[in-house]
């Protein structure tokens, strides 16, 4: 067996358990303290999901850039009770980074939207680095946005892979970011100006 198949078949009976759940603050609870970062289970996946980017079936198409990079590893069938896998890899080195209120280099992907949530196991390559949830920064562990969210991924502290569940393999790029999400940028921006002594 190889190691995608492997991922695959570990990640089934993982799904069996929580195909009933709804993604959400409680179930993100729920999973970091059964299944966090010294679980069995999260070992594995986290095992299994580096060992993907570094044969190249996992986060293997640039997305933008080779710091963001996404794959779908398996679409949603009967065996894997109706939930797609997906891996994608993002690395805040990236030129495109920006820094956040806390002086962090933060890189952002693509806004998104959740339909029925997404269950995501968060793989830190390098020491310190974390995912953005939606209940807050994320080293390893898990992070589970609730149906109808909408966020950019984030990450910052160096490079992440997130492995993550979608319930009947729904995401949405359609949506258009709300006005406060889309001017972060530009508040990162004005932050780096005024620390260089210009002023209007």
């Amino acid at each position: 067996m190889g190691s995608r198949e492997e991922l695959i078949q570990r990640s089934i009976p993982f799904l069996r358990e929580v195909k009933d759940m709804t993604p959400g603050a409680k179930m993100e609870r729920w999973l970091n303290e059964t299944y966090g970062e010294d679980s069995a289970l999260y070992q594995d996946l986290a095992r299994l999901t580096k060992i993907g980017v570094e044969e190249g079936w996992a986060a293997n198409q640039e997305v933008d850039g080779p710091n963001y990079r996404r794959s779908r590893i398996m679409e949603p069938t009967h065996e894997t009770f109706q939930f797609s896998i997906t891996a994608v890899y993002m690395n805040s080195g990236d030129p495109r980074r920006f820094k956040d209120e806390h002086e962090h280099d933060v890189l952002r992907g693509q806004y998104h939207g959740h339909p029925y949530g997404e269950l995501n196991l968060v793989v830190p390559l390098n020491k310190g680095a974390e995912l953005k949830g939606l209940q807050g920064w994320r080293g390893p562990g898990w992070t589970a946005p609730d149906p109808g969210s909408r966020h950019y991924p984030e990450v910052r502290g160096g490079a992440v892979i997130a492995l993550f569940y979608l319930p009947a393999g729904r995401i949405s790029y359609d949506f258009e970011p709300r006005p406060d999400e889309r001017n972060k940028n530009l508040s990162s921006l004005v932050r780096i100006v005024k620390r260089l002594g210009y002023r209007q």
